[in-house]
């Protein structure tokens, strides 16, 4: 198997570095467990409509080491429920990229991002050129390649079925 190439819109465009996951649903929600309501509460600190705007398959863009802090589950949950199909960020909060890419979430390294795109731009990953295409900004700007592990966790759709699809393959 291998990935889809992405195309979609910047749903959100994150100005500071270190950005805390949990601030996406807020620090006081993260213990809510139904994810239709998580998602409901998704950047409501921010824009309260931004929920109702996010189409399937946008992508949010982020800075550097983005997910700072605990790597908890509920904001990112509430982001794939919307449709939410990538984080494209300057770089990773090491504990927040390995969680979401165990859970086969694609998390794309690629420098100079933030500064190339803006809020309602399209967006395009291409996997075989690892590129990520800007088209209305006319510009192409090259991704972190995934080791291997971390590219048979995203085709498989997660570490279980990678691991699973290893095993067979044993």
């Amino acid at each position: 198997m291998s990935l889809t190439n992405l195309a979609g819109r910047a749903a959100w465009v994150f100005p500071e570095d270190d950005y805390d996951i949990d601030l996406i649903v807020g620090v006081r929600n993260i213990k809510i467990t139904d994810v239709a309501e998580l998602a409901s509460l998704a950047m409501a600190d921010y824009t309260p409509d931004f929920a109702a705007g996010v189409q399937r398959g946008d992508v949010l863009i982020g800075g550097h080491n983005f997910g700072y802090g605990h790597p908890h589950y509920p904001a990112m949950r509430a982001m794939r429920h919307l449709g939410i199909a990538a984080v494209i960020a300057e770089s990773f909060s090491p504990g927040f990229f390995r969680g979401e890419t165990s859970m086969g979430f694609p998390l794309i390294t690629c420098p100079g991002i933030r500064d190339a795109v803006s809020r309602g731009d399209p967006v395009e990953v291409d996997w075989e050129t690892s590129l990520v295409h800007l088209p209305a900004r006319g510009l192409a700007l090259p991704l972190q390649p995934f080791s291997a592990s971390e590219r048979g966790m995203l085709e498989a759709g997660g570490l279980i079925p990678y691991l699973q699809q290893r095993q067979v393959a044993a």
